[in-house]
């Protein structure tokens, strides 16, 4: 009796991995590859505002890029996010994962409940602390108001000393949960013999944390890292929700400015270069970091 799929051809019936494969290429070829290389032609013209025509001038863009003092201050705002937010992360994460890593009676339940954050989109989240923030209302403000930290004349968002450090504290709240969690998988998996041998020959919690945790979680740690890392350079919702970049450009990121020149200014061509622009300092530095801490997927 003849099979019911004699008639499809031999690699589409076997396990051969390109029937299984074909649907992800797509997505990615469509989805990813393609954004990718259309922005790339795009960066290769000039665009006129006046009679919204298009020349193509590969170069054009390109040094536009490098002299716009408007780009290198949104580079350093960046990084300054990036650092002092992945710095925060990192820090209360694996400070909280040393705490939930027990299998006392409720525990789980705590652990599961880290996880609420994430399901929040990031734009609800930047409302949320937006509100929060509001100077007649806001339970943030009013906090810092009654500690005399703050001045009401001075609004969180609407000062430039400190707006920056507001977008970063929502940020924080929201992904520290996802540092936990993989700060926890890694402390789970850690073996427990040479903590026993540690706690047999008296050497402290802290000694123990210092010599045998970190070392032991030195990748996980470093995954970790290149993961936030690499999202915390592309930060747009935070931003956009809201400072909107100001006051003035204080909170202005590199994904913010080339959403600003694509949507504002409707210079898509320019818009392309910078968003490109970000796309290589990300990949050169994340090549970079998994070169020297050898991270390993």
């Amino acid at each position: 009796m003849k099979s019911s799929r004699a008639w499809l051809p031999r690699w589409l019936t076997s396990e051969h991995p390109f029937p299984w494969l074909l649907p992800v290429t797509s997505l990615l070829i469509v989805f990813g590859l393609y954004p990718v290389l259309y922005s790339l032609w795009l960066s290769f013209f000039k665009r006129n505002p006046a009679t919204r025509k298009e020349k193509f001038l590969p170069s054009w863009n390109w040094n536009k890029l490098i002299e716009d003092d408007r780009v290198w201050d949104a580079v350093q705002v960046t990084l300054t996010y990036a650092s002092i937010a992945l710095f925060l992360q990192l820090a209360l994460g694996l400070a909280i994962a040393l705490l939930l890593d027990s299998d006392r009676k409720g525990f789980g339940v705590m652990r599961a409940l880290m996880t609420l954050p994430l399901v929040v989109p990031p734009a609800v989240t930047g409302m949320m602390f937006l509100l929060m923030y509001d100077s007649s209302f806001g339970v943030i403000s009013n906090s810092l108001y009654a500690l005399n930290l703050l001045s009401p004349s001075a609004p969180i968002l609407g000062t430039g000393s400190t707006a920056l450090w507001g977008v970063i504290v929502a940020d924080t709240w929201q992904w520290t949960p996802f540092m936990v969690l993989i700060m926890l998988a890694g402390l789970r998996a850690l073996p427990r013999e040479p903590f026993e041998a540690a706690s047999i020959d008296g050497a402290t919690a802290l000694q123990s944390f210092w010599h045998l945790t970190l070392p032991m979680m030195s990748k996980i740690i470093a995954l970790a890292v290149l993961i936030r890392g690499i999202d915390l350079f592309r930060i747009y919702d935070y931003v956009k929700v809201m400072t909107d970049s100001g006051p003035g450009t204080a909170t202005e990121t590199l994904t913010a400015y080339a959403g600003t020149v694509y949507f504002k200014s409707a210079n898509f061509p320019y818009a392309s270069a910078v968003a490109l622009a970000t796309l290589i300092v990300v990949l050169v530095t994340a090549s970079v970091f998994i070169k020297i801490f050898k991270v390993r997927f």
